[in-house]
């Protein structure tokens, strides 16, 4: 198969109407067609059911539909590296969401300065789910990612530390002056629990911001300690899951600057495992 065929196919199989995939892919309808049916010929299957009024994906159409994405993902992101790769000032590329690093990230960076094998590195701070799509489409080298909240499928990793979960709520709330709480008083207050509740909210000022308006209660690794609102208090849970906060990067990367900014993170979260305050 060639890389145009899997590109039209996936258009096809995105739109469901070879009229608007043609038209999105720049090309008439008729010669989208024929590709179509030349690579079903190729691959001995009916890719497409033509029966009905509208088209639709066989099962072997909606294999070849998920394969052909990972393949022309795979290839932009091996174009957007190679292309980063060959500029003259090279950099490293480190995408976190705010208060995401553990609080590891200005004794990191200065660390980082001092190997041999550094280059400039620069931050994108992002939403949370922006995060490994940067990695995967090759926008950013290596990224700050929590385990086991997202998904690690396709990078390396190193875990760097374990946080203990925080409540986040209104500084009135009947439960912000406890010296901790547990996950049962959390069930059994009226105010909803993220991300057990609304776990479709993911952007951090909004969660912050219901939270001070007493809609959300949110259940946060402990870090997010160092970025708090005043109008917020924050209660350690005791028995909250454990989250792992790691650097993530794509599988079978090669870069001596990624290696160097990896092994310079492990070596200080080695140093420094916990806050000092971590415990109640």
């Amino acid at each position: 198969m060639e890389t145009r065929e899997l590109a039209y196919f996936a258009a096809v199989a995105e739109e469901l109407h070879f009229g608007r995939a043609a038209e999105r892919l720049g090309m008439a309808q008729p010669p989208l067609s024929r590709a179509i049916q030349k690579l079903e010929r190729r691959l001995g299957v009916t890719l497409i059911d033509r029966s009905g009024r509208t088209i639709a994906l066989t099962p072997a159409g909606e294999v070849l539909a998920e394969e052909a994405a990972k393949v022309l993902d795979a290839l932009a992101a091996a174009t957007e590296r190679t292309r980063r790769a060959g500029r003259a000032a090279p950099r490293l590329v480190v995408a976190l969401k705010p208060g995401g690093d553990g609080g590891l990230l200005p004794a990191l960076l200065d660390a980082y300065r001092a190997d041999p094998d550094a280059v400039e590195v620069e931050l994108v701070l992002c939403a949370v789910a922006e995060r490994a799509r940067m990695l995967r489409d090759g926008r950013a080298d290596v990224a700050f990612l929590h385990s086991p909240y997202e998904d690690l499928t396709g990078f390396d990793s190193e875990p760097l530390r374990v946080e203990g979960g925080v409540a986040i709520m209104r500084s009135g709330h009947p439960l912000a002056d406890r010296a901790f709480v547990r996950q049962a008083d959390l069930d059994g207050d009226p105010t909803p629990c993220w991300p057990a509740r609304h776990p479709e909210i993911t952007d951090p000022a909004t969660l912050m911001q219901l939270s001070a308006l007493g809609r959300l209660i949110v259940v946060a690794p402990e870090s997010v300690r160092e970025q708090l609102r005043r109008d917020l208090a924050c209660v350690p849970v005791l028995d909250a899951p454990p989250t792992t906060v790691v650097l993530a990067w794509p599988e079978r990367t090669r870069s001596r600057a990624l290696a160097a900014f990896v092994r310079t993170a492990a070596a200080l979260a080695e140093r420094r495992p916990f806050y000092a305050d971590d415990q109640p």
